[in-house]
């Protein structure tokens, strides 16, 4: 499994690098103000991609805090019911079995 996995890794490794030799090209990105950033286009891409990557992590934050808080408070009152001593089993509801 090691095997494929490093062989898929490096296809696409030189897929995505032959898309960075084809994509040199420079352009131009207009702000405000007439702010330009001029720089190639798979270097533009890259940052693109980076900013939203690291904003949908951000925006994953709160919840991935929100679990790791109700897991600890689980796992305590899971160890606070193993340690208080088991009383004994309760007692079957009553049937009637005369009819």
């Amino acid at each position: 499994m090691k095997f494929i996995s490093s062989i898929v890794g490096f296809v696409l490794f030189v897929l995505f690098f032959g898309f960075a030799l084809k994509n040199t090209q420079e352009v131009d990105l207009r702000f405000f103000l007439n702010y330009e950033l001029h720089a190639p286009l798979v270097l533009m891409l890259l940052g693109f991609f980076v900013a939203g990557a690291s904003l949908g992590v951000l925006a994953l934050t709160p919840t991935v805090f929100r679990h790791r808080r109700e897991a600890t408070q689980q796992k305590s009152t899971i160890q606070t019911l193993k340690t208080v001593p088991a009383q004994g089993a309760p007692a079957p509801d009553s049937v009637n079995t005369q009819q």
